[in-house]
């Protein structure tokens, strides 16, 4: 069964960074593309940011275009995302998720990490 294992999240003040990171098994990560997806109370899934299998493209949303950044490690399985210069805005529980994330699918099942800017 594929499993995703979001770790990272946390409080953190306005202009603050955090990295998470997530585990992912269960599948031949390397050939996949890995998105992260965040959703904040009340509001629709959207995503942030995309990485090819490689690690060689990405894509970002325009809100957090030259403040976060995407990168993985296929040795080891696991996705990250780098978060600088974060805002109110960005509150919301943050998923990592198989593939490439199209509006209105639904976010998966992993457990998702938390992250409140205040």
């Amino acid at each position: 069964d594929v499993q995703l294992v979001e770790s990272g999240g946390g409080l953190v003040q306005p202009g603050g960074s955090l990295r998470l990171s997530c585990s992912a098994s269960g599948f031949t990560f390397e050939t996949h593309t890995m998105t992260w997806i965040r959703q904040a109370p009340g509001k629709e899934v959207e995503w942030v940011a995309r990485i090819n299998s490689g690690g060689t493209r990405t894509y970002y949303a325009d809100f957090v275009k030259g403040r976060f950044t995407i990168s993985r490690y296929n040795d080891n399985n696991t996705l990250h995302q780098q978060m600088n210069s974060l805002e109110t805005g960005d509150t919301a529980t943050y998923y990592c998720y198989q593939g490439a994330y199209y509006k209105g699918e639904p976010k998966g099942p992993s457990q998702g990490t938390q992250v409140t800017v205040s």
